[in-house]
This record gives structure tokens, C-alpha cells and sequence, in this order.
């Protein structure tokens, strides 16, 4: 039988060593940690040495509530789509703005210019400019490139159903001294008087007698003249241009078939024509006259002609 291995006989066995009465002592726990172990690959700090220094790291932020919305950046900016329709919205508003503009600038305009030739032709007027360039250029400018005026065909002061088509151009009042306003570079005048207001203006011309010649009126364009007919027989006039002025020439004058003298409605003719013409503004003056089947066609006109001041003739006071 084989003995157990355990230490030689000779030496003390703590089998061998006295027992308490109670048996063996649980061995005692400490509460103290022990040393902490090194880490492979960090340096240990010699015994007795300072803590090393407390890292640096930057202050986490406390969780936010999950509740709370988070604010974003809008993307407004961002997005291309929305650059380009604040673009074009922009522009949209402006081009609004500079045609609302024009539109006005061009009321104003216009209505200064009729004004002007109501005045003096005392009808109903209006005028217009021209498309391009826009008023608002021009007006900055001063220079006005053309202007249309046409009067409504009542009369051109004593001459009964009278109508005139006015074109203006090169209109320049950025040079305007203090008895000119600016200049006129030129205006031409078409003047048309049909056959009623022929016999209406030399009806209230030639007093007493008007109503008795010129009861009918008959234009003959191959001889250029106007034959008025009435009760006492007929009147023969020949329209014409003397002077750069319209004159009506009487060439007969017959009651009950007897010729009679001239002198006497030449002059009442020569009064009539004299407020019709002579004292138009700017120097517009007759080029000539036409007999037409319907009436006369005359044609007025001027060039380099200055504006007068508002003093020198009020109908140009408001341009």
C-alpha cells in the first residue's frame, strides 16, 4: 500500500500544527483595494510621484429634451430654385415700376402738349409721342424726338368744322434761355376744311349778306376754286398762298345774274382769313392750298422755331 506524497517526514506538515478548538480561521477580508495592476503599454509613475494633470477636455452638453424642437438653418438660401424666383420676382417689380412710370410720365406729357394746342386753336386736342425712345428718357434728356397732335374737326377759331394734324420733332428743351423755352426742330401742319364749314365760317364773315350768298357750297379742283351760291346769285373765291399767308381771292361776285363789285366782301373775306392765320406761334406759316372735291387741304408749317416763354404767350406756359 502506498503512502501519500506530501512533505519528507522530517519536516514539520501544517497537518501537524495545533488546532483551535473551533477548527480552522476563516481568513480575514480587507476593504482596501489593492494596487492597480499595470497596463500593458502605459507608463507606471514611480511611488511617491504627483497625480499626473487632469486632462483638458472640452464641457459635454447636457442631453437635450427630446421633446424640444431643433432649429435648423433655413434653406432658403440653399435652394436655387428659390434664388432664382426671388430674382425673378425682384425684377418682375421693378419692370411693373418702370412701365407704371412711363405710362404716367406719358399722361402728363401728353396732355401738356394738347393743352398747349387747344389753346390756340381753341378745339379740343390731343397728342401723343412716339413708342420708342420712352418718355421717361426723354424727359431726362429734354430732347422729345416726335409728338402727334390731332384736334377734334369743331373749328380752328372762326373757321367752322376746320381740323388739323400736327407732327412734331426734335423737340429740345434742355437748352432754354429765360425768353425761350427751348426750340422746335420742326412742325409741319395739314390742314382740311370740308364744304359745311366753308359755308358756315363765310355765313357768319360777310355780314348781312352771308346767309343770301353762300346758301350751298361747290368746290371745283381743276380751276382751284369755291363757288358759293345762294339767293342773290353766286361768289367765286380762289384759295391761295401770299406771303407764306392763306388769303381768299374773290374773282366774282354776281346777284341776280349782275356783277357786282368785289371790294366789298373782299374786305370781310381778308378780316376773316387775318384771325384765322396771321398770328400763329412758333412762325408757322402757309406752304399751300388745294381745292379738293371735298373741301381744302392746306399745309402749315416751321422749322428751328423757338418756344416762347410763358409770359411772351400763355397757351405755352404749363410745357
Amino acid at each position: 500500500m502506498t503512502n501519500p506524497q506530501g512533505p519528507p517526514p522530517d519536516d514539520p506538515s501544517i497537518w501537524a500544527k495545533p488546532q483551535s478548538p473551533g477548527g480552522p480561521q476563516p481568513t480575514a477580508r480587507t476593504d482596501q483595494p489593492g494596487p492597480t495592476p499595470p497596463v500593458a503599454g502605459h507608463p507606471v509613475a514611480p511611488a511617491g510621484s504627483p497625480p499626473p494633470p487632469a486632462a483638458d477636455y472640452p464641457a459635454q452638453p447636457f442631453p437635450k429634451d427630446p421633446t424640444t424642437p431643433v432649429k435648423s438653418r433655413p434653406r432658403l438660401f440653399r435652394d436655387p430654385l428659390s434664388i432664382v424666383l426671388i430674382l425673378v420676382s425682384v425684377m418682375a417689380l421693378a419692370v411693373a415700376g418702370l412701365v407704371g412710370a412711363e405710362f404716367y410720365a406719358r399722361h402728363i406729357a401728353e396732355s401738356k402738349v394738347a393743352q398747349a394746342v387747344e389753346c390756340e386753336v381753341q378745339d379740343k386736342a390731343t397728342a401723343s409721342f412716339g413708342v420708342l425712345p420712352p418718355v421717361l428718357w426723354q424727359h431726362l434728356t429734354g430732347h422729345y424726338t416726335n409728338i402727334s397732335v390731332q384736334t377734334a374737326g369743331n373749328q380752328i377759331r372762326d373757321a367752322k368744322h376746320m381740323k388739323v394734324a400736327i407732327e412734331i420733332r426734335d423737340v429740345d428743351l434742355a437748352h432754354h434761355t429765360s425768353s425761350s423755352k427751348g426750340t422746335i426742330g420742326s412742325l409741319d401742319a395739314t390742314i382740311t376744311w370740308p364744304t359745311a364749314g366753308i359755308k358756315e365760317s363765310v355765313q357768319d364773315a360777310i355780314p348781312l349778306l352771308g346767309s343770301f350768298v353762300a346758301s350751298t357750297v361747290a368746290t371745283h379742283p381743276d380751276s382751284g376754286t369755291i363757288e358759293l351760291r345762294g339767293f342773290l346769285d353766286s361768289i367765286i373765291v380762289k384759295p391761295q398762298v401770299t406771303d407764306n399767308s392763306l388769303s381768299l381771292q374773290v374773282l366774282s361776285l354776281k346777284a341776280l345774274g349782275t356783277a357786282l363789285p368785289k371790294e366789298s366782301i373782299q374786305v370781310s373775306l381778308d378780316a376773316f382769313v387775318s384771325r384765322l392765320t396771321n398770328d400763329y406761334p412758333l412762325g408757322i406759316h402757309a406752304d399751300s392750298v388745294d381745292v379738293t372735291t371735298d373741301g381744302v387741304t392746306a399745309h402749315f408749317s416751321t422749322h428751328s422755331a423757338s418756344i416762347p416763354a410763358g409770359r411772351a404767350n400763355p397757351c405755352f406756359a404749363n410745357l
